[in-house]
């Protein structure tokens, strides 16, 4: 253990830079180790024998899969505003961003969101991707009628479907938002020396996680169950949150039991294809750099808080300043679970409808 916290480590083009892994390295470990480890189970997938039932709508995708997902708001007919939603890390399709019932009411608003693939009752989908993601968004949107241009909000991790879409499909968004997105630290954007210090910072696990999502994925199953090696912290519920609501909700939520529960609905048809997958296409090797992409045909709002002990500040302080066309709103005295923060969910709305 001892040794792995303080492995010196490169950056990917080769580059010495403190605290930030290097493909050479953990490229060659990876490979050298997935000749002598097992394959991840196989998924069980949802409605097959065996598997989980299925109790939630869904819809079918053209290479077959089904995506599961959740209404809320106005009733779709009625809706002026019609919205798509990516949950986050460890969520499922109920997640909202909880705008009050009278504020949906008022401007019309249809909700719904989704399983993402592998989730909860969704199909697991062995090529993920960012691109993917996106397109799985617009098959939702289509099956579900939801017209020709459709709004979209992701949460946390789920944001780079957001970015996916900014990308692949722009002219399908009629606006974006993002709550506190995840970074992928190595985005050519991000300056290498600010991307190994905030990287560098984080618990031992989480970098060691990381460092094998992006440099060797196939032993990424293998290194999260081995309990002799540092893993992520995320996943355990255990990373320090330096603020105060965002500590009293996990804690509660893991008093009660909220926190178990939820991680085995998101993971029942097997943690390889949620949690492990998630954290490879967040933070693998991305076909383009968010930083780089082209004002799209929408208004795109991000909002992040100051005391956020999961995503930095500070890189998406970067992030906005590179993109003049991203609307970017700092909450002071905020941490990452923005859902929680009182009317925040009704400024969202009515910031993203003009």
């Amino acid at each position: 253990m001892e040794l792995l916290a303080k492995a010196p480590v490169l950056g990917c083009a080769g580059k010495r830079q403190p605290g930030l892994p290097t493909g050479s390295v953990v490229g060659a470990l990876g490979r050298l180790i997935r000749g002598a480890v097992p394959p991840p189970p196989p998924p069980r997938v949802c409605g097959t024998p065996g598997g989980p039932p299925v109790t939630a709508p869904r819809v079918r995708l053209r290479d077959g899969r089904h995506l599961a997902y959740a209404e809320s708001g106005v009733r779709k007919e009625d809706a002026r505003f019609k919205v798509v939603i990516s949950h986050g890390f460890t969520g499922s399709r109920l997640d909202t961003i909880r705008p009050a019932p009278e504020v949906a009411e008022e401007l019309g608003v249809y909700m719904v969101g989704f399983d993402r693939a592998g989730y909860g009752q969704s199909d697991p989908n062995p090529n993920r991707s960012v691109k993917s993601a996106a397109l799985d968004v617009e098959e939702l949107a289509d099956a579900l009628g939801l017209g020709p241009k459709f709004y979209l909000i992701g949460i946390s991790l789920g944001s780079h479907a957001v970015w996916g879409a900014l990308k692949y499909i722009p002219d399908r968004i009629a606006g974006a938002a993002m709550m506190a997105p995840v970074v992928n630290y190595w985005w050519p954007g991000f300056p290498a020396d600010l991307a190994a210090e905030v990287y560098a910072k984080q618990e031992v696990g989480d970098q060691w996680a990381l460092r094998v999502s992006h440099h060797a994925p196939g032993i990424l199953h293998w290194w999260m169950e081995q309990s002799w090696l540092p893993t992520s912290t995320v996943v355990a519920g255990t990373t320090p949150l330096p603020n105060k609501r965002d500590a009293e909700i996990r804690s509660k939520l893991k008093a009660d039991g909220t926190f178990q529960q939820k991680m085995e609905q998101a993971t029942q048809q097997g943690i390889h294809e949620s949690y492990y997958r998630d954290m490879m296409v967040m933070f693998g090797k991305w076909e383009f750099d968010p930083m780089s992409l082209p004002e799209p045909p929408c208004p795109v709002h991000l909002w992040q808080g100051d005391e956020d002990g999961l995503v930095p500040v500070v890189l998406q302080r970067h992030l906005a300043s590179r993109l003049s066309w991203v609307n970017y709103h700092e909450l002071p005295g905020t941490g990452h679970f923005l859902s929680s923060v009182p009317e925040l969910g009704d400024t969202v709305l009515r910031t993203l409808f003009g």
